[in-house]
């Protein structure tokens, strides 16, 4: 490990622009792209309860009966997390019902971000439904350049379109550095579930 001095003097201006809604893509093979997603949520619901907006996740490849960690703790707090799928493809036994799922989840997502009531909503592993051809990109690329000004979006997913990471104020990518599942360790339910 390399020590480094603590910084003693600012080193940025602080930016002179408008405050608008951003778009926000958290993309990559490592770990942490929904988690990441899900605690901007938060972070964004304890502003809106001063404002009065409304903050959403749209999950697009879980289904509407999941009861993961986050399902459960969403709940409890007011936050609406919304399943949109059957599960990743290889769960799948219709892909063209897994599609239409897709679709008609994207239409609820779409008028989420258009209607003007919420600060913050998510698109949760909507780069699935995107690469695997389901969803038009020129709609969801549309949809976000027509949003109401204030409307910030969050996307996840690994493999995101070059055109969504253009469109975006603000990417991460989340880079594989080690896993324990690569080792063998199953998923911890708390931790990846």
């Amino acid at each position: 490990m390399r020590l480094e001095s603590p910084p003693i003097e600012k080193s940025y201006d602080k930016p002179e622009g408008e405050r608008r809604g951003l778009i926000i893509v958290h993309t990559g093979d490592g770990k942490g792209k929904s988690t990441a997603a899900f605690g901007l949520a938060l972070r964004a619901l304890g502003r809106t309860h001063v404002h009065g907006r409304e903050v959403r996740i749209f999950q697009f490849m879980k289904v509407p009966t999941a009861r993961f960690g986050e399902h459960r703790m969403f709940e409890q707090i007011g936050l609406p997390i919304e399943g949109l799928g059957d599960g990743f493809s290889w769960k799948s036994r219709d892909l063209d019902r897994s599609a239409q799922l897709a679709r008609d989840g994207w239409l609820r997502a779409r008028n989420a971000i258009l209607d003007g009531r919420h600060f913050l909503v998510v698109l949760d592993e909507i780069t699935y439904p995107l690469i695997y051809g389901w969803l038009p990109l020129d709609d969801v690329l549309q949809t976000l350049r027509e949003r109401p000004r204030d409307v910030h979006v969050c996307l996840t997913g690994r493999r995101c379109p070059p055109e969504l990471i253009e469109l975006a104020d603000t990417v991460t990518e989340m880079t594989l550095v080690k896993h324990a599942f690569k080792a063998g360790v199953p998923a911890q339910r708390g931790i990846e579930d």
